[in-house]
């Protein structure tokens, strides 16, 4: 564990000259050297839980392994195959297809949308009008 924790220490100083270098140009010397601790402390903390997490993975005993080939061999034929069919409708498709159903007549409700259309006409506008919405809205 000695060896992960020399790496943590280097990945957690890594972390903190590259949070200290990139925000000296920016900051008080105090706030770059805080932001730095803080960097180095959640960089030792997310590589020792990282090495922990692989460590406990990689250090599972070999029983697990023989119980896991055991439970294999047992199980092996269960569920290996899985059928699937469907029933011959082919007939009653071809039914389908040579009789059109005689309740369907041919109906056709659908009809376009037609909105009324917008007509701009020149008269509407008032150039006093105009003029006093321009010098209003100047005004703001």
């Amino acid at each position: 564990m000695t060896g992960k924790l020399k790496y943590c220490w280097l990945i957690g100083f890594i972390g903190f000259l590259i949070t200290f270098a990139s925000s000296s140009g920016n900051n008080l010397f105090m706030t770059s050297l805080i932001r730095g601790l803080i960097a180095f402390a959640v960089w030792f903390v997310l590589f020792y839980a990282a090495f922990w997490i692989f460590g406990s993975l990689k250090e599972l005993p070999n029983n697990s392994v023989q119980e896991e080939e055991i439970f294999a061999d047992e199980e092996q034929g269960k569920g290996g195959s899985f059928d699937l069919t469907t029933p011959d409708e082919s007939d009653e498709l071809n039914d389908l297809l040579k009789h059109p159903p005689a309740n369907s007549a041919h109906i056709n409700d659908f009809a376009p949308l037609n909105p009324p259309k917008l007509v701009k006409t020149t008269d509407d506008t008032d150039t006093e009008e105009l003029v006093k919405v321009v010098r209003h809205l100047t005004e703001k």
